[in-house]
């Protein structure tokens, strides 16, 4: 597991490498702290477990190495709701449905907003990314 996790790093940092950014140790431990996390974390959750091993990289970093990953298209950042944005490995399109109660989220496929996609370029001319935004409400079991 932990050797599969660390094959995971270095193939992120290679890609890193590869669009011209680097492979510092603070953004190592960061992708180390995304691949350990279930799901989607914010900056600082991820903050905390990589000061757990580098006590004296700050949240500034974090967000630093959060936005240079973001545009090298290695991480996704989406908003699930109300609070801060959360992080996660780049992965296929998906979108999340978040229960409003419970506070649970489901990953579902990105094609399932393909219709408002297309409503809203046609409509609005306006672009939907269904990774960085969530649709709010109750999952089966609070509704």
């Amino acid at each position: 597991m932990q050797e599969a996790r660390q094959d995971l790093i270095d193939d992120v940092l290679t890609r890193v490498r590869e669009q011209g950014g680097r492979a510092t140790t603070a953004r190592r431990l960061l992708l180390g702290a995304l691949v350990a996390s279930d799901g989607h974390r914010t900056a600082e959750e991820l903050a905390e477990h990589v000061r757990r091993q580098a006590p004296d990289i700050n949240l500034s970093t974090i967000y630093r190495n959060l936005d240079e990953l973001e545009r090298l298209r290695v991480v996704d950042r989406t908003h699930l709701g109300h609070g801060p944005a959360t992080y996660h490995l780049a992965s296929a399109a998906h979108g999340h449905l978040v229960c409003e109660h419970c506070g649970k989220i489901t990953e579902v496929p990105g094609t399932m907003f393909d219709d408002l996609a297309a409503a809203a370029r046609q409509g609005y001319g306006f672009t939907v990314d269904p990774q960085r935004f969530a649709v709010i409400g109750l999952c089966a079991d609070c509704d």
